[in-house]
Parts: C-alpha cells; sequence; structure tokens
C-alpha cells in the first residue's frame, strides 16, 4: 500500500469513529433532524462550510480555472453572496417560523404556507435531484482513489460511499456537525500548505497569466456565456440561499444570533477559500500542461507537484471536502423523503422510532444510489449543474415569496414551479439550446418562475 493510500484509508477509518460514537447522542429524530436545535455559531458556521465546500469548489473549480483562469473564482464566490442572503434575510425569518411551529425540514415550511402538494411536489424534487448531486461529490473521491492507485473509478465511488453513508446514518445532523468540525480542520490545513509550493513552483503568481496563458485568464471579469465566468452568479447564488439541506441546518441553530453569525462567517470563509482551487488549477496549467480530463487536474497537480508527506495530507484534505459534502446531501434527501413524504403521506401515525429508522434506510438507499450513478455521470461541473439549476427554478421563487406575500397560496407556487422547470428545460435541452450564447437556462428560469408566481397572485386578486 502506498503512502497516499494510507493516510486518506487512516483518515477514512477515523471519520466513520467520529460518527459512530456521536450515534450515542442520537435519541430521538429531533437530535437527528435538527440536533436538538442547540447548535451555536461555531458548530453551524463548521456544518455550512464543510457542506458548501465540496468536490465542485474544490475538483470542479480547479478543472475551471485550468481553462478558464482568475474568473472560475465565480463557482464558489457566487456561493458566499448568496450565502449572505441566507444570513442575514431568508435565514432568521425561518428559523423564526421554525422554533415556533417545530418545523424540521423546508418541506414543513412549505406546507405551512402553500398545502401538502406544494411540499409533496418539492420532496418528489429533492429526492430526485439529490442523487445527482451526491453522484458528483462520489466522482471526485473516486477521482483521488484513481489518481492514487490506479484503480476504476467504481472502487473509490464505493469507497467514499462507505465512509459517508456510514457516519451521517449514525449520528444525523449531530454526528456530521462535529465531524465537519474535523474535515474542515483537515482541509484548510491542506490547502493552505500545499498552495504556496504549487504556486511557487510555478514561478509566483505573476507567471500564471504570462504567455502562453490566454490574455484574459487574469481577469475575473471573463466569461464565455453561461456556465462560465461571472454568470455563474445566476447558476450558484440562488441555490444556496434556498438550498433544503442548508435551511434545515439552519433550523438546528440554538439562537437567531447564532445562525446569523455562523451562516455569515460560513459566505466570507467561502469568498476566501475560492481562490485556493482557482490558483492550484491555475498553477497546474504551467507546470503540467495538457491535462485532457478537468477532473484530473487538482489530483495530478497533488501528486506530481507537492511533496510526498505534503501531497498525501492535501489528497485526504481533498477527500475531506468531497465526503463530507456527501453527508449534507444525504441530510437532505432522508430528512426530506422521510418526514415530507413519509411521515405525512405514507405513515402519518408512525412514531418517532420508526421515522428515525426511515429516514436512517433512505439514507442508506441514497448512498447506494449514487455510487451507482457516480460511475456513469461523465463530470463533477456538469452534474453540479443540473442540481443547482433545477433547485433554483423550482425552489427560489416559492420559499422566497412565500416570506414576502402571505396571501399567496398553493397555486402560485406550483405555477411557479412548472414554469421555472419548463422555462429550463426549454432553453437548456429543447429547442432553444444553444441558439441564443448569452441566454442563461438557470437564470430564465427563476425569471420565468417570477412572473408565473406574479401572474397567478394578481389574477386570483
Amino acid at each position: 500500500m502506498n503512502f497516499h493510500l494510507a493516510v486518506v484509508l487512516a483518515y477514512s477509518v477515523a471519520v466513520i469513529a467520529i460518527g459512530l460514537w456521536t450515534s450515542r447522542l442520537v435519541r430521538n429524530s429531533a437530535d437527528f433532524f435538527v440536533a436538538g436545535r442547540g447548535l451555536g455559531a461555531g458548530l453551524i458556521f463548521a456544518s455550512m462550510i464543510a457542506a458548501n465546500i465540496g468536490a465542485g469548489a474544490t475538483i470542479g473549480a480547479s478543472g475551471l480555472a485550468y481553462r478558464d483562469g482568475i474568473s472560475a473564482w465565480w463557482w464558489s464566490g457566487s456561493a458566499g453572496l448568496g450565502s449572505l442572503a441566507l444570513a442575514f434575510w431568508v435565514g432568521p425569518r425561518l428559523w423564526r417560523l421554525a422554533s415556533q411551529h417545530g418545523f424540521y425540514t423546508t418541506g414543513d415550511y412549505l406546507e405551512f404556507r402553500y398545502g401538502a402538494t406544494v411540499r409533496a411536489t418539492i420532496a418528489i424534487l429533492i429526492g430526485l435531484i439529490s442523487v445527482v448531486i451526491l453522484a458528483a461529490q462520489l466522482i471526485a473521491g473516486a477521482a483521488i482513489v484513481t489518481a492514487i492507485t490506479g484503480l476504476p473509478r467504481w472502487v473509490g465511488a464505493v469507497m467514499g460511499g462507505v465512509v459517508m453513508t456510514s457516519y451521517f446514518a449514525a449520528g444525523g445532523l449531530l454526528g456530521t456537525a462535529w465531524v465537519n468540525t474535523l474535515q474542515l480542520v483537515v482541509m484548510l490545513a491542506g490547502f493552505s500548505v500545499a498552495l504556496p509550493i504549487a504556486v511557487g513552483n510555478a514561478g509566483g503568481l505573476a507567471s500564471l497569466t504570462m504567455p502562453p496563458a490566454p490574455e484574459w485568464f487574469g481577469d475575473i471579469s471573463y466569461s464565455t456565456g453561461p456556465g462560465s465566468g461571472w454568470t455563474l452568479l445566476a447558476l450558484t447564488g440562488p441555490a444556496f440561499v434556498i438550498s433544503p439541506g442548508l435551511i434545515q441546518k439552519a433550523y438546528g441553530a440554538s439562537s437567531e444570533r447564532a445562525l446569523t453569525r455562523g451562516v455569515a462567517l460560513n459566505a466570507v470563509a467561502l469568498m476566501l477559500f475560492a481562490f485556493f482551487p482557482v490558483l492550484l488549477g491555475m498553477s497546474a496549467r504551467v507546470l503540467i500542461p495538457g491535462i485532457t480530463d478537468p477532473n484530473a487536474v487538482l489530483p495530478t497537480l497533488l501528486l506530481q507537484q507537492i511533496p510526498s508527506w505534503l501531497g498525501a495530507l492535501a489528497l485526504a484534505a481533498l477527500f475531506s471536502t468531497a465526503v463530507d459534502t456527501c453527508d449534507g446531501i444525504l441530510f437532505m434527501l432522508s430528512t426530506s423523503l422521510s418526514q415530507d413524504i413519509y411521515k405525512r403521506h405514507v405513515n402519518p401515525a408512525a412514531t418517532d422510532r420508526q421515522l428515525l429508522r426511515m429516514a436512517r434506510i433512505i439514507a442508506l438507499a441514497g448512498g447506494i444510489l449514487g455510487v451507482l450513478l457516480s460511475i456513469y455521470l461523465a463530470t463533477i461541473i456538469g452534474a453540479l449543474r443540473v442540481f443547482y439549476s433545477v433547485l433554483g427554478v423550482s425552489m427560489f421563487v416559492p420559499i422566497v415569496g412565500g416570506l414576502v406575500s402571505r396571501k399567496a397560496g398553493a397555486r402560485e407556487a406550483l405555477a411557479s414551479i412548472g414554469a421555472g422547470i419548463l422555462a429550463l428545460t426549454i432553453v437548456g435541452l429543447g429547442p432553444l439550446r444553444g441558439r441564443y450564447a448569452w441566454l442563461d437556462p438557470t437564470l430564465t428560469g427563476i425569471i420565468v418562475s417570477g412572473l408565473a408566481f406574479l401572474a397567478v397572485r394578481l389574477f386570483r386578486r
């Protein structure tokens, strides 16, 4: 066994052990779903940042930077900007409602505002798209294992799936909050030490934008259209305001102040961290030209250009970012389907013990499906774009609209969901795909969703 693999395996065992240890603290569904509403600002911050810095923010952003340069900052930078809206506007208002009415999931809020039909519709959508983003994170973990050992992707996907399913199913939100704290320390340590070495090997910051690099490589405002540069704000920004997983983590805050401080610190950290993988990707273009697989840019750099002991730490940090985001997705998937579908529609008389058991079963099933799908999806960024797009066009307007207008009902919400997804399909997959270079499918879907919401509201008046 090589040294790099040994470090990653040791780290994985430690993570599983922490998850199993915290499982003894999970005595009921409230502990599993919202950590007993006892998370302080520090654990909120650690849980949020660990969930937000995943495969897309590291391996995916490095691959984008290898191609587009410094403008790849917008992938994670936009998430930070969206998180500010969650910290100071959406999050506190939802937390107050959750505390007053005992909400566990975003679906609880949607039923409170719009009724059971809207809740079920969103829960089904979350179930479908969560498996896609889970697969994206597992692709990242598999890429690391493949780079270290040369083994096929499925081996790494299974390894990542076993790790994240084990500790999440055991400890729920409470367990992942503590695991995420460890993962945050490992991740920041690995990237903080690897970055100056990689940039130094490439000849310094100035060399990253010198020929043969394109002239726009150092322009943060550069964009080739949707999915590139600043247009990523339309893709990732709204998703980080209304993500069900992040909102449910916010429900676990011990107070409104703890929520605001924890999420705001997460937003600032996201915008600062966004430069790390981007500069690593730009360094890889100087040091290792000709990489064709965007998923391989960062693992290849860490293996070939960083001292062995440090490369092992950085790869463990990279594996950490993939795994800790997986637990956030499993959290969103298992809590939504168990509370919003099973408890609400399938078995309303379910006891607390039955609800907790069902959440763990769904987490296990989601982990298996994510592993299977990760074998077939091509790239991390491609999978994440699907997730962020569907999430934005289906949930942004109903959640925000419900906070702004108390008179809007189920018809407005369902109309906005249907119109948003229809517009996304037409522009992203249908007859308008590629015909207009600057017609962003996600932004178009959100605008059409908002117009449908307003149109039905005005018609009903």
